[in-house]
């Protein structure tokens, strides 16, 4: 079975399921995925998004501010209540993005660093975003993370250096559908070295849908595809690799630190 380990589920379209969500979650399972980690971005959006998720005991989540969502810090203290959710495995996403908004890194940095201090507090790993911030994101990882509680680097896009950087540091990498396209050449060689023992898999839908699909709304159940991409770029079965990144996520996200 195969963990959807970076999901927006509040953000799905299920107009094309009868069922609505229930519907996307069955199609899901029916592809063989058993679980899924549904990621918080914003705290206004927290409680629809756990309203949405609150029967689903396979659906866990994660309360964060995304760092493009930063505004200011004066709703931490909000976030780290939302953060204390017995549904809630996971502080994130978080990170830089320089790629977008580099003009307020600094709020930036300062919203990453609460993160990570809560994350400590907490005992509940953390959910990076990274895009070219690098040096500021190791940088920060080796200040302020706790590494005996550790996270992943999601949706992973950078060189090797940045790669062995976060596993030197004890962090997994989570590869999403970007690695099916055709531009991707130098995140495929990235991903051959890349330890299996510190890989998971995500869609992170509804965005980066992964080929042959295009084009069309990501769903958690095309993770399999993601899943049987890095299993031939690693030379394993699907199953091997499924059972494997499913471990990955459990030792990160429902293990107790």
């Amino acid at each position: 079975m195969i963990i959807d380990s970076h999901c927006h589920l509040d953000k799905l379209n299920t107009s094309h399921y009868p069922d609505g969500l229930d519907g996307l979650i069955c199609a899901a399972q029916a592809d063989g995925i058993s679980q899924m980690l549904c990621i918080g971005v914003d705290t206004d959006q927290f409680e629809p998004m756990m309203s949405q998720i609150k029967d689903y005991d396979f659906i866990h989540a994660s309360a964060g501010l995304h760092p493009l969502s930063v505004k200011s810090l004066d709703n931490f203290g909000l976030l780290e209540q939302q953060a204390k959710h017995p549904k809630v495995v996971a502080v994130g996403e978080t990170g830089l993005d320089y790629f977008y908004e580099k003009d307020n890194a600094t709020l930036q940095k300062q919203s990453f660093t609460a993160h990570l201090q809560l994350s400590k507090r907490l005992r509940k790993p953390i959910i990076v975003h990274t895009r070219d911030a690098n040096e500021d994101t190791v940088m920060l990882l080796k200040s302020q993370c706790d590494l005996s509680v550790g996270g992943v680097i999601h949706c992973f896009t950078e060189d090797w250096a940045m790669a062995k950087a976060c596993l030197d540091l004890g962090f997994y990498i989570s590869i999403s559908g970007i690695i099916t396209f055709n531009s991707a050449s130098a995140l495929r060689e990235v991903v051959k070295k890349i330890p299996i023992n510190r890989l998971l898999v995500e869609t992170d839908s509804p965005y980066l849908t992964p080929a042959p699909h295009r084009g069309k709304q990501n769903e958690p159940k095309y993770v399999r595809l993601v899943a049987q991409y890095v299993a031939d770029l690693k030379g394993v079965s699907l199953e091997e690799l499924a059972h494997i990144t499913s471990s990955n996520f459990t030792d990160l996200f429902l293990t107790p630190r």
